[in-house]
């Protein structure tokens, strides 16, 4: 079988998936922005983007217009790939950015399989959730319903999705959500896992060396980039009661400068900026205990886990991060929003504690209850642990259930 993945950052979700169907023997091959190389038995071609967007065009289409010009730089990638004999059988691809959009035409007799991650809304999700950043008005609901062409024009083509929870799987039109099966990318339980002891040493900025382990008080904090839709405002709000109570603890936050789901800000400085200048008064020298990591290694990122005593995780109801869930399969206890699809995986006093979003007093509340009884609730951390690995474990759960649902598509093509 000749299977085609896309994906602008491959390997991305296909980290697991891609090289296990090339073990299977099958020919594998990706189509990527990032470099060309083989990788762990597959053939990485990169495709370079033919334009640009154009300056001034209707606000309202200038996201289909980007994913037009993805979706021709990709399409025109793969007519060379055709062209030097590859005849793709079957392709999964991951539709959010248009590069598969006008695969059907460069590959008419191949099965397509697309990775659904969120189908957008005027209200009762991400949109409109936090009154602060909220810009729902006409002009808004018509960019949104303009944002979904992209995904109308892909849930026609595929012949099969993929959704990671069951909340996302059902911010896609009922009439497709049949072809859709729940499966999430998978947590490596067996690489992310409790260890004792764990430390983690850093140097702050203009400080002296700090080495942090299970013995101490540690609150961590992971995004891509540290913004809004991702609760970044309402963890630094919440800092200095919670270091206040605790003149102990010390608080490692990972994430970028940048966005990755929100609007720029508008003050013209990063919403990490924004937000720590807006809490540093009533921080004063507590500030000094706030650590600002930036974008690490994925291996510190895990000795960052390791030695965390409470892992807050925040979020507008949107697309599940994997750092909740690998902070989870860690032994982390993690407090976390009360907000789709946090819920679907964690169950307040189970295995995690859940709080109001916007509430600082419960987050503030929460927190310090977890620094203060921290070996009272070693059951948290072990049932968080037990919920991934039974439910989310890459080797045992998630990856069986990918081959299988790409064996029956594979079956239907004969």
């Amino acid at each position: 079988m000749k299977i085609l993945f896309i994906h602008q950052n491959f390997p991305a979700q296909y980290k697991y998936l891609a090289p296990a169907l090339a073990e299977q023997g099958h020919e594998v091959v990706a189509l990527t922005l990032g470099e060309n190389a083989n990788w762990k038995g597959i053939r990485v071609v990169q495709y370079t983007l033919l334009a640009s967007s154009t300056k001034n065009i209707h606000p309202w289409i200038q996201e289909t217009e980007a994913k037009v010009i993805r979706g021709e730089s990709c399409a025109r990638a793969a007519i060379k790939l055709r062209d030097k004999g590859f005849r793709a059988d079957l392709i999964y691809a991951h539709p959010g950015w248009g590069e598969s959009l006008f695969l059907s035409d460069v590959f008419p007799d191949a099965k397509q399989i697309h990775f659904l991650e969120f189908f957008y809304a005027t209200e009762g999700q991400d949109v409109g959730f936090d009154p602060e950043f909220s810009d729902a008005d006409f002009m808004s609901d018509c960019r949104i319903r303009m944002k979904n062409a992209n995904n109308l024009l892909h849930l026609n083509a595929m012949d099969r999705g993929i959704s990671p929870t069951y909340w996302q799987r059902s911010t896609f039109p009922k009439a497709y959500q049949d072809q859709i099966s729940v499966v999430h990318d998978g947590i490596d339980t067996q690489k992310i896992a409790p260890q004792a002891p764990a430390e983690y040493s850093f140097t702050p900025i203009n400080g002296n060396p700090v080495v942090l382990s299970k013995n101490d008080q540690v609150i961590t904090f992971v995004n891509r980039n540290l913004e809004p839709s991702r609760g970044y405002h309402s963890l630094m709000r919440a800092l200095p009661d919670i270091l206040q109570k605790n003149p102990l603890a010390q608080v490692l936050v990972i994430g970028g400068d940048g966005v990755s789901y929100a609007a720029a800000p508008k003050t013209g400085i990063s919403y990490k900026e924004q937000f720590f200048n807006e809490v540093k008064p009533a921080l004063g020298k507590n500030s000094d205990r706030v650590h600002f990591l930036g974008r690490v290694s994925y291996d510190i990122y895990l000795q960052v886990l390791y030695v965390s005593s409470v892992h807050i995780y925040l979020t507008y109801p949107f697309v599940l991060s994997w750092s909740m869930l690998e902070a989870m399969s860690a032994g982390c206890i993690v407090v976390a929003s009360d907000t789709a699809p946090v819920v679907e995986v964690i169950e307040h006093k189970k295995n995690g504690l859940l709080v109001d979003f916007f509430s600082k007093a419960s987050l503030v509340e929460s927190v310090d209850f977890v620094l203060k009884n921290r070996s009272k609730l070693a059951y948290l951390r072990q049932a968080a642990r037990a919920t991934v690995v039974t439910h989310y474990d890459l080797r045992t759960v998630c990856l069986p259930a990918q081959l299988k649902i790409m064996h029956e598509v594979c079956r239907a093509i004969g």
